[in-house]
Formats: C-alpha cells, structure tokens, sequence
C-alpha cells in the first residue's frame, strides 16, 4: 500500500516566530493541508481533501473573510488534491473514498472535485455541520463545499480499542489497515486517522494539535500563537486537552511503532516526504 504525503493549501499567517517557532516575530509564517493519497486495492484513498478548486477560484463563495485574512491562503490551483493527483498519473475517478478528520473548511474545500467519491465521517461531526446556527459555525462549515450532495457513510463514536484508544473503527468498503481514532475537541466530532503502513502506524491526527513540539517525547512544547489560535477554535477545552495528553503519551510509549503528525505543521509534512517522495504510477 503506497502513501503519498500530500500539501494541498499552503497558508501565509502573520507573525512567523508565533507559528514556527523561527524567524521574524512580523514575517509571514507558514502552516499547510496535509493530507494522504493512499493506494489501494478499493481505489484511491484521500485522507482529508484540502482546499479545491472551487474554493481556489472563488474564495469569497466558501472560504469566510475572516479565515483569509487571518490564514492568508496561497490559492494556487497547483495545490489542490485534484491537480495533484491529475499530476501522479491517475484520473478523478480513480478515488474511491475520501476520509476526514472533520469538516472544517480547510479540510473539507476538496469533496466537490470527486463528486463520485464515498465521504467517511463521523456522524457526530456531520450533524455538526449540518445544523450549524450561528455564524461562526456557518462560516466554519460552509455549505458551498457540500453543494454537490456527497455520497456520506457515517459512523459513530463506538467500537474497539487501539493502542489506549478507545471507539476506534474500522470503515466500510476498505481494508482494515484504515482506521478511525476519534480525537474530539477541535470539534464535537473530530477524529485522528490511522494508517498501518506495512512499516508501521501512521496516525493523522488533523486538528488535534498543529505543532510537532506538541508530541515531542523529550521535550514537549507549543508556539504562543499556535497555543492561542486552537483555544481560540476549540468546541470542547477538556476533550482537546486529554486527546493532545494522549498523543504524548502515545509517541513516548509507542513512538516506535506509530507516526503521529498533525495536519498543518510544515515540518512533519516535509519529514514525511523527504521519506516516501512521489513517484507517477
């Protein structure tokens, strides 16, 4: 099962040493979209959609004003999972199901350019989208990114334990080396997802943390804005609090057998890549 380690929407935030940890204190930082190609014999498989292109060429349609200035996203349509996949050798179709950690509008942007596409999620975090009443919640899930009706498959938060893992479940119509690992708090229904590579776990553990500090074994550590910005967005303090004690826990116990990264830390997503480079099928 080949992984391709995927940048789909580079964003610029002001204030670099608050979001890296380096450089100027007024410089542009940088945060990412990691997200995951994986090949399988059901199809592709994308884990977490990015920004697409829609919201590349229209932003003001899905991507709240609010999110663009604070984030400043490139938008360069050569970002977007679609083209990247284009690029790889391999056709629209050719993914079978996309998978989210959750619905924010940076994770979800890319479900309308594989409008055939099964979409996993946990139901609670559907439900949360869907019947979003304030403004915030509506600029956080925008509708727009679901126009096109996707083809849902939902679970919910029940099922076996994994490495101290509770509910953790197995999804319908792929290989049970794809795995749900609910991690809630950025969201009500946000959940890590984990991958056995053949050479070990992989555990994308999206929103739950964003920076690598965080599940450093020796040292662990945060960037003051980093720190600000996910208590800033957080829907549930004490569950985002446990889930970010448990990753640490996870990668001083298991660090040797599981791969945790986050889904916007430039870092992780560069280490990664620079281990598994992309190759064209």
């Amino acid at each position: 099962m080949r992984i391709h380690h995927l940048n789909c929407g580079t964003m610029r935030p002001f204030g670099r040493r608050l979001v890296n940890g380096t450089g100027s204190p007024f410089g542009p930082g940088e945060m990412v979209c990691h997200c995951l190609l994986i090949e399988t014999e059901q199809g592709l498989v994308l884990v977490d959609s990015g920004v697409g292109l829609d919201d590349v060429q229209r932003p003001s349609d899905s991507l709240s004003r609010g999110f663009r200035a604070v984030a400043r996203p490139v938008l360069d349509p050569d970002e977007t999972a679609v083209r990247q996949i284009a690029a790889l050798g391999y056709d629209i179709e050719d993914v079978r199901h996309i998978v989210l950690t959750h619905l924010d509008l940076d994770h979800a942007g890319g479900l309308r350019d594989f409008p055939r596409a099964k979409v996993h999620v946990l139901r609670t975090e559907l439900d949360a989208a869907l019947s979003a009443g304030t403004r915030a919640e509506r600029l956080r899930y925008p509708a727009a990114q679901r126009s096109h009706g996707p083809d849902w498959q939902t679970y919910e938060t029940a099922g076996e334990s994994w490495f101290g893992f509770d509910a953790v479940r197995e999804l319908t119509g792929l290989p049970p080396e794809i795995l749900l690992v609910p991690l809630a708090g950025h969201t009500r229904g946000h959940t890590g997802v984990a991958v056995d590579s053949g050479d070990g776990w992989l555990l994308h553990a999206g929103d739950a943390y964003f920076f690598h500090g965080e599940v450093d074994p020796v040292d662990p550590r945060s960037t003051a804005g980093l720190r600000l910005f996910q208590s800033l967005v957080e829907t549930e303090r004490s569950p985002r609090l446990h889930n970010q004690r448990r990753l640490l826990d996870l990668a001083r116990t298991d660090g040797d057998e599981i791969t945790i990264f986050s889904a916007h830390d430039p870092v992780e997503l560069r280490r990664h890549q620079r281990a598994t480079p992309p190759v064209a099928s």
